[in-house]
């Protein structure tokens, strides 16, 4: 889950926040990773109390239910997946000795990524990407520690936008919407959740302790990426890139002026690997909660795994035809993607409020009295700024 989560909302929309509007959306970026946490720990709930995943637990809802999750997620899938696949293509290209197109560039990522889950080798690349996000974390820490001591000299008569206005209501809606991540992600670490039982030792209390791990870790490595943006970059007068593939390297940038030049392809490499993580995770999790769905609606017994790696290729090639003949159409479908998410983020929740709270689950599974009325206060959260979304749209028009 943190592999998927640490990606576009942290490298580009946590640092855009702090360069943008400095320590002002410090409180929202944790408030929504706050309210938002009930509902992706409902995947961990759900499927270590029922030996279901959430997207079964959809199923049993109702026929709808299902259709209207394969339709939005089959959406997510493809557009996220391509913004992914240009992100790592861009960041390959920005250290290696030769110059390659981003067509070849993007090749290159995908078929990697696909051979490592084709041949079963994604154990390897969990305990890689466990090694990167640190080594991200640390080098991140050390480059806001150095910021600390060194801020910006800030442009003469500078004044720091408000975020509170209804002109940035725009950005909060794209960066809420995808942070720490999009809300059907929980669907993702329900199906990996199911499969790891399958094939070792899982208890409920370490499932949520590793849960718990990672989605801390996610909110604060969001804070720190915002407290990076705030101190290097807000009030300096330099023009941020608008796209999230130029933006990574502006971001590179900051980091080797900050840490020193040795730095630049180090945090290159990094920053690579981390979206290249991501990469490889929606790929699989998407895949997987893909060919769940289908299963459950032409009522299967169980999801085969070739149907897994067909669903692979058609999301993958899907995604790479986007990035060869749509490319600049790409930073548009990305915003309609992040707009999706957080207009879906609300209803989702309420999903996996309804699955858990009127679930039998065994403790500490159960949804406590605390829990559930967090859970509440969240949704109103949720569907306040929902609705204040639709109301924003409507005076624009």
């Amino acid at each position: 889950m943190a592999s998927a989560a640490v990606g576009g909302s942290h490298l580009v929309a946590s640092t855009k926040a702090g360069a943008i509007y400095g320590w002002q959306l410090a409180v929202l970026i944790i408030l929504v990773n706050l309210f938002k946490y009930p509902f992706f720990r409902a995947g961990i709930q759900y499927t270590m109390g029922t030996g279901r995943t959430l997207v079964e637990g959809y199923a049993k809802l109702g026929r709808p239910y299902l259709c209207l999750f394969l339709c939005l997620t089959t959406i997510s899938a493809i557009i996220n997946t391509a913004a992914l696949l240009m992100f790592s293509a861009s960041l390959l290209g920005y250290f290696i000795p030769f110059s390659l197109s981003m067509s070849s560039l993007s090749i290159i990522v995908l078929t990697t990524c696909l051979v490592i889950l084709f041949t079963g080798h994604y154990k390897a690349l969990d305990m890689l990407a466990k090694i990167i996000m640190a080594i991200l974390t640390i080098t991140t820490l050390i480059a806001v520690i150095i910021a600390f001591q060194h801020p910006v000299t800030t442009i003469p008569h500078f004044v720091s936008p408000s975020p509170w206005s209804i002109s940035a209501l725009g950005f909060i809606v794209i960066t809420m919407g995808w942070m720490p991540a999009p809300i059907e992600i929980s669907c993702l670490t329900s199906a990996w959740l199911k499969k790891q039982t399958q094939q070792q030792t899982v208890t409920p209390r370490s499932a949520l302790y590793d849960f718990n791990i990672g989605y801390i870790g996610t909110a604060i490595l969001a804070l720190i990426f915002m407290s990076l943006g705030a101190l290097l970059l807000h009030g300096s007068g330099v023009v941020l890139q608008t796209s999230g593939v130029g933006f990574s390297h502006q971001l590179i940038s900051l980091y080797a002026s900050t840490i020193g030049e040795w730095s630049r392809y180090l945090i290159a490499v990094i920053a690579f690997f981390c979206i290249f993580g991501s990469t490889i995770t929606v790929i699989d999790g998407y895949s997987r909660v893909i060919s769940d769905a289908q299963r459950l609606l032409q009522s299967k017994p169980a999801v085969s795994p070739r149907s897994i790696s067909l669903t692979m290729l058609i999301v993958s090639l899907s995604s790479l035809g986007i990035v060869l003949f749509w490319a600049s159409a790409l930073l548009p479908m990305l915003n309609f993607a992040m707009i999706l998410a957080f207009i879906t983020t609300p209803f989702f929740a309420l999903l996996n409020y309804i699955l858990v709270s009127k679930t039998a689950l065994p403790k500490p599974l159960a949804m406590g009295k605390k829990l559930k009325w967090f859970s509440i206060i969240g949704l109103i959260y949720l569907f306040g700024f929902f609705l204040l979304f639709i109301w924003w749209k409507w005076l624009m028009q």
